[in-house]
């Protein structure tokens, strides 16, 4: 099989899950953007988690030109992404017990916020406890997960409960078991995953219609332009220096 072929077939299944996520998922979607809209009108602040490769997404709604201003990332040391040597120990951390209540302990989320959760099996004990912690202070919480891995694998918490077993809004990227679209005879495992690109489109999405709510309300929703266009940078100023008190990552 030609590597153009496998391309494609990638793209289709990438495609696929997208066409299902907004088709399927489409009240989710807006639950969660009239969520994080309240937030905003209501004063509270907005944060993002995800560990591993979910982080990715995470970081995709934070500082971003075109996003909301106020999303701010909440980093867990040893788990953002892929750069902690060796690289597996962000996974091990993943399923520490308490390392969630810790790091809710020292960060500045407060009843009234909302906290984003990403993780795309929703099994691990720090994504859960994230989620059931963040409740307890009077949190909202997002879930963005696939749900069939309740289904087909054990959960790694001592409740035997998922990260969607705790959030306000669940948002089901439907990613397949095992995170790989494609497979070959002549090569023993399955391989490329689409997690990144479906979580990333379903949050944008959400981020979207947040804006939206935000604007149908008659509030200018706080969105960041690009510093590489004329007039970015002043934009930019002027949003961090109204909703300040609300961002963390210029501290």
């Amino acid at each position: 099989m030609s590597d153009s072929k496998l391309a494609g077939q990638f793209f289709d299944a990438a495609i696929g899950l997208l066409r299902q996520v907004r088709d399927e998922d489409a009240g989710e979607i807006e639950a969660a953007g009239s969520l994080i809209a309240d937030t905003v009108v209501e004063g509270g602040r907005l944060f993002a988690f995800g560990a591993g490769h979910s982080s990715l997404a995470a970081q995709d709604i934070v500082y971003r030109a075109g996003g909301l201003a106020l999303m701010n990332l909440l980093a867990v040391p040893g788990v953002v992404g892929v750069d902690v040597m060796p690289a597996t120990l962000g996974s091990a951390l993943e399923r520490v017990d308490g390392l969630a209540s810790a790091v809710l302990d020292c960060s500045p989320l407060q009843s009234g916020d909302l906290l984003v959760v990403i993780s795309l099996s929703g099994r691990n004990a720090l994504p859960v406890e994230m989620a059931m912690n963040a409740r307890s202070l009077g949190v909202k919480v997002i879930g963005v997960t696939s749900v069939a891995y309740a289904t087909e694998t054990t959960s790694r918490h001592v409740s035997g409960t998922y990260l969607k077993d705790h959030c306000d809004v669940v948002l089901d990227s439907r990613i397949p078991v095992g995170d790989a679209e494609l497979t070959l005879d002549s090569i023993e495992a399955p391989f490329a995953p689409a997690s990144t690109v479906v979580t990333s489109a379903l949050l944008q999405a959400v981020m979207a219609t947040a804006a939206g709510a935000l604007a149908d309300r008659g509030i200018e929703p706080p969105l960041l332009r690009s510093g590489n266009v004329d007039g970015g940078h002043e934009w930019n100023g002027r949003v961090m220096t109204e909703y300040g008190d609300r961002i963390f990552y210029r501290r």
